[in-house]
């Protein structure tokens, strides 16, 4: 068989090992694994290189097995068939299955958490600790970005801190007539200690006091829909990139340690979303590609 033939054969049979092996042909005949043994053993033996390269696959092992924990879908703890089996009937001729329909969320919530821009980092103190000129056009284009998805917001909520809060202000000037609304549970903070740890970051507060207010700032903003709401929405966080990396992380399952392993843009955007049946997913995480690369900052 032509080299060529040959290495046609390799490509279909031995995908990305398909150079190595066709080294081993080339190889085994011309002796080198050994002295040369008749031209139908030495097709056998290519046979046997090829068989040797291809990964061991059946049916029922085609499909990676899952690992970890599966997904709980009671995650936020307002799953209809827990609550429903958990509460006691007011009546003796209620229907359970139409109390549970009744209690089904029915609306898809999309959660755009917005990290703040640029911020003066020598300020003494929160109110020091301002927008900078970058910061503020920074600001301007992830507004004109929100706006351009045409989307119908239904409320902007800004953590309280200076930067989140003028980063907010500016925002909401691309999308008049949405609510805006300042919460303290936002502020930035450092949510649990980062696994791997680092010894380059020390926060200035206690894990166990930034963690249990940003915890609080999860349960409270990122959950699925409630029953009586009948359209889906569209809110904006504006908040820190600590608080969006664990927010991240707890609603995606996975382990809220691993925060300090991703990092964010400045005024970019990260898209949750969360369906009525409890399942969310990342649409986008800190997207920044609408602002040209001499804008971008981590600060």
């Amino acid at each position: 068989m032509s080299y060529r033939k040959t290495f046609k054969l390799i490509c279909s049979f031995a995908g990305g090992s398909a150079a190595l092996v066709f080294a081993a042909v080339a190889a085994d005949s011309r002796g080198y694994f050994g002295e040369h043994r008749g031209e139908g053993a030495s097709r056998w033996s290519r046979f046997g290189v090829l068989h040797a390269a291809q990964p061991a696959w059946t049916p029922a092992t085609h499909t990676p097995a899952p690992t970890g924990p599966g997904w709980d879908f009671n995650w936020d703890k307002r799953d209809p068939s827990v609550l429903s089996n958990g509460r006691k009937k007011e009546r003796a001729t209620e229907d359970p299955s139409s109390e549970q329909d009744n209690s089904k969320p029915k609306a898809t919530r999309h959660i755009l958490l917005i990290r703040h821009s640029q911020y003066n980092l020598s300020g003494n103190g929160d109110t020091e600790r301002f927008l900078t000129p970058l910061g503020r056009e920074q600001a301007e284009l992830t507004g004109q970005r929100l706006a351009a998805l045409g989307l119908k917001y239904d409320v902007l909520i800004h953590s309280s801190m200076t930067r989140a809060t003028e980063t907010a202000h500016i925002i909401s000037k691309h999308i008049p007539g949405v609510e805006l609304l300042s919460c303290d549970l936002l502020r930035e903070g450092a949510p649990i200690e980062p696994v791997p740890p680092v010894t380059h970051w020390k926060p200035d507060a206690v894990y166990h006091e930034d963690g249990a207010r940003i915890e609080a700032a999860f349960r409270r903003y990122i959950h699925r829909a409630d029953p009586k709401q009948k359209e889906d929405s569209y809110e904006i966080i504006v908040c820190h990139a600590n608080v969006i990396r664990y927010f991240v992380c707890r609603a995606l399952q996975f382990p809220p340690e691993g925060w300090l392993r991703m990092g964010l843009h400045n005024g970019s955007i990260t898209w949750l979303t969360i369906r009525p049946s409890g399942r969310v997913a990342l649409r986008t995480l800190g997207d920044a590609g609408f602002m040209p690369p001499d804008k971008l900052t981590r600060t």
